[in-house]
């Protein structure tokens, strides 16, 4: 059995690369001691400088160079290819290649704009990637399971096996985007770090001596290379947020119904009080932006009995930029901001890139107040329980599949062997408390509008994704900072600030770390290491605001630079 799930593993990682065509074969891999960064000038060297134009241009400005026909869907897909060939061979970020089915469907968006002179729709030409969750016809699936290696989600003889597609990949396929490869996560999707059995360990392409965060390490690993403009992930607990901010990318956590998530594979299907959610990366809040809101003109409620039939509501992101050019003190954003939950206190680069933000709306006039909320410790345990009501039972058996073993950052979730499952009874006593600590933050939030003196509550929280500013390996142990927002279910985005600097990002003398988890996190932290990694932060909103929060993206990005 050990030899065989070797066996499997190593032909399925032989066949990733072997579809690399030999010409964008790399014949050197550097070691991180000889190239910590592989961003940048180092990748370029590898690409003609019209690839390099074309791949460090947004998503928003592809689809608009597409649409003028100044670009050809053809060259845009055969530029990302190469790109994302490249960083695969980096820092082992993709999981499914299919270059030459996505070149045939640019060569058919071409021919459909040569003859009538327009696009098929909004994302005509785009190159999109995605998290490998989802279905794609004549595309495997493995969520990185060993045992999913030929099978449909597990099972060998399913009729679906090669046929079926995510709902919002027929839907990306209408809005003319073209798909060509799947990017890798960390079996079971339950790590801030991605590693499994088939290709490894995938890296930071920033800094190659730390992870590129998870679940969607893939999407993040391959979109700070810009081997893609944009693509989506999933998040349940931090697994969208967590990528973008490790590698200094804009991206969004909705609330749960507004995307469509119908037809997806995922880890413990069924469980329901914590619903995993998915959503876009990339390298612009505009980017963002487009990526979700051509989704939503899709109508994706008539096809996903979960998502709420809710159309893009211009008048919210609107609101938000008639508010940042009034220059009355009432007609101010306000936010409140949260250095520290009070279990772990972000590292220095993270307390940098949060007193930057301050620091930047402040300064253009808007109201920033401490964030004072209900312990977000309760909910954390709350949203913890959710993830093993099953005592899991059902990564366990996808790990049996193969017997292939669990990483260590799984084991520390689901040991070695299932435990005891929850009893209805549990479940429901869990949902309630959710529910009362939703009630509780929600009326901490409303009081805020007695603080801000804009005559409404605050606008949005200013804190951490995570502790670090990209974990190392087998050291992401803390998920507070993401977990409460899953249990929340609010929206929040991502916005990268910063990098470490090792001259300016130290702990203050005489910090005394609160507890034991927090004096890991501090003893953890080696400012050389980090030095030149991102550091970003979320801005948390409320529930279905995502037209609002991203706005707000693009407007804070803006005042810092971005």
């Amino acid at each position: 059995m050990v030899a065989d799930w070797k066996s499997r593993a190593k032909a399925k990682r032989d066949a990733i690369l072997n579809s690399i065509p030999t010409e964008w074969r790399l014949s050197n891999i550097p070691s991180p001691e000889e190239q910590k960064d592989v961003t940048g000038p180092y990748i370029q060297q590898f690409l003609t400088k019209p690839e390099i134009e074309i791949t460090e241009t947004d998503a928003v400005g592809i689809a608009e160079k597409v649409a003028a026909g100044s670009w050809t869907a053809v060259d845009v897909t055969k530029a990302f290819c190469h790109r994302a060939a490249l960083a695969h061979q980096l820092v082992n970020c993709l999981h499914e290649v299919f270059f030459d089915a996505a070149i045939a469907s640019a060569k058919a968006l071409d021919e459909f704009y040569a003859q009538h002179k327009k696009t098929i729709g909004p994302l005509h030409g785009v190159p999109v990637s995605l998290k490998d969750q989802f279905h794609v016809k004549g595309v495997e699936t493995t969520m990185g399971y060993v045992g999913w290696i030929g099978t449909f989600e597990g099972i060998r003889e399913d009729p679906r096996r090669g046929k079926f597609e995510s709902e919002m990949v027929r839907e990306l396929r209408n809005l003319g985007a073209v798909l060509y490869c799947k990017t890798s996560v960390p079996h079971t999707l339950m790590s801030g770090e991605t590693v499994n059995n088939i290709i490894g360990y995938t890296w930071n392409p920033k800094n190659r001596y730390l992870c590129s965060g998870g679940s969607s390490g893939g999407e993040g690993a391959l979109i700070s290379l810009r081997g893609s403009p944009g693509g989506y992930g999933t998040d349940i607990g931090g697994s969208i947020r967590i990528p973008a901010a490790f590698n200094g990318l804009f991206g969004i956590r909705p609330t749960s119904g507004r995307l469509p998530y119908e037809g997806m594979a995922n880890s413990m299907d069924g469980q329901n009080s914590v619903l995993s959610v998915v959503g876009p990366l990339a390298t612009s809040a505009r980017a963002v932006r487009l990526l979700t809101q051509t989704l939503l003109s899709q109508e994706p409620w008539l096809h996903d009995p979960l998502v709420v039939d809710m159309p893009w509501r211009d008048a919210e992101e609107q609101a938000v930029r008639e508010i940042v050019k009034s220059a009355s003190s009432r007609g101010q954003l306000a936010f409140g901001v949260l250095n520290s939950d009070g279990v772990v206190m972000p590292q220095p680069p993270i307390q940098r890139a949060i007193a930057t933000v301050v620091e930047a709306l402040g300064n253009a006039g808007h109201k920033v107040i401490e964030w004072k909320p209900p312990a977000h410790q309760r909910l954390v345990d709350i949203v913890g329980k959710t993830w093993i009501y099953d005592g899991g039972k059902d990564v366990h058996d996808a790990f049996a599949l193969s017997g292939e073993p669990l990483s260590t950052q799984i084991k520390l979730s689901y040991g070695d062997k299932p435990i005891e499952e929850y009893k209805a009874s549990q479940i429901s006593a869990n949902n309630i408390a959710k529910r009362r600590f939703q009630k509780e933050y929600l009326d901490y939030w409303n009081s805020t509008a007695q603080e801000t003196g804009t005559g409404r509550a605050v606008d949005g929280i200013i804190m951490a994704v995570s502790p670090y500013p990209a974990a190392r390996p087998e050291k992401y142990n803390y998920y507070g900072y993401t977990s409460v927002v899953n249990g929340l279910d609010y929206t929040s985005v991502v916005v990268p600030v910063t990098t470490a600097d090792k001259s300016k990002d130290r702990y203050i003398d005489g910090f005394t770390p609160i507890n034991d988890l927090d004096k890991k996190t501090f003893d953890d932290y080696d400012a050389d290491l980090y030095d030149g990694a991102y550091a970003s932060v979320q801005i948390v909103g409320r529930r279905y605001t995502e037209e609002k929060m991203l706005a707000i993206a693009e407007y804070v990005g803006g005042l810092i630079g971005k």
